[in-house]
């Protein structure tokens, strides 16, 4: 799991990471709520936004080149609906919707970084979060990884064998290989679900995941959520005022 880079930057040591998961759920819900529904002088509001998720990732000691770049995984998809708004006439939904996504994205992934994946789930359990939807999120997220290193493990094997995509002559000869690839990578993925789940089974998982230590709300905690969840309140009502 040497790639996973989110699980590598959740184990880090800050302020924010030692802060309550419960904390950092109510932090971020109210930082989406206050973008979401935005609607006067969004420009300037984003850049504000942006520059305190900026101050959150330095104080986090996340490399701000990587969680900039990774945030803007959603670009490709919510450019699709931007493009759409813009040739309908209607530009300024478009550049909402880009802005509102990427911020979005950052701040989620800001919290994800900054808390190992049981501790969120156990945080949104304690919080009332239906235990089912937390459990097929949970193994949501640790099978796909299953399925990103049976991929890498049969593109190493192919090239060591000489495969490249040069030497497949033709779209169909590409296209059959491509799909007999598709086919064999969910084949050995669902193999090494099943070994995965053996294993929990053989350890005595019973349909709940726990954690090292019991969760511990501090005082310190319920500052950090209240100045974090004051912020963005804030420079929302001193930019609406401005403009």
């Amino acid at each position: 799991m040497h790639h996973v880079v989110l699980e590598r930057w959740s184990r880090g040591n800050s302020l924010i990471h030692r802060r309550d998961p419960r904390a950092k759920i109510v932090t971020l819900l109210v930082f989406l709520v206050v973008l979401a529904t935005a609607q006067h002088n969004l420009v300037t509001l984003s850049l504000a936004l942006f520059a305190l998720l900026l101050a959150a990732v330095i104080a986090a000691r996340l490399p701000l080149a990587g969680a900039l770049g990774r945030a803007g995984i959603v670009l490709p998809f919510t450019a699709v609906f931007a493009a759409i708004c813009w040739l309908a006439g209607d530009p300024v939904r478009g550049i909402a919707l880009l802005l509102k996504s990427y911020l979005s994205a950052l701040a989620v992934l800001v919290a994800v970084s900054t808390t190992p994946l049981p501790v969120l789930i156990r945080g949104l359990e304690t919080m009332g979060v239906p235990r089912f939807l937390l459990m097929v999120a949970q193994f949501l997220y640790r099978y796909l990884f299953v399925i990103s290193e049976e991929a890498q493990h049969m593109s190493k094997a192919a090239a060591s064998r000489g495969a490249t995509a040069r030497s497949l002559v033709g779209g169909r000869s590409r296209f059959r290989a491509a799909a007999g690839a598709l086919a064999v990578l969910f084949a050995r993925s669902y193999g090494r679900a099943e070994d995965v789940h053996r294993a929990m089974l053989a350890r005595g998982f019973a349909g709940h995941f726990r954690t090292l230590g019991a969760l511990d709300f501090r005082r310190s905690d319920a500052c950090f959520a209240a100045l974090a969840s004051l912020a963005p309140v804030l420079l929302r009502v001193a930019v609406e005022r401005a403009g």
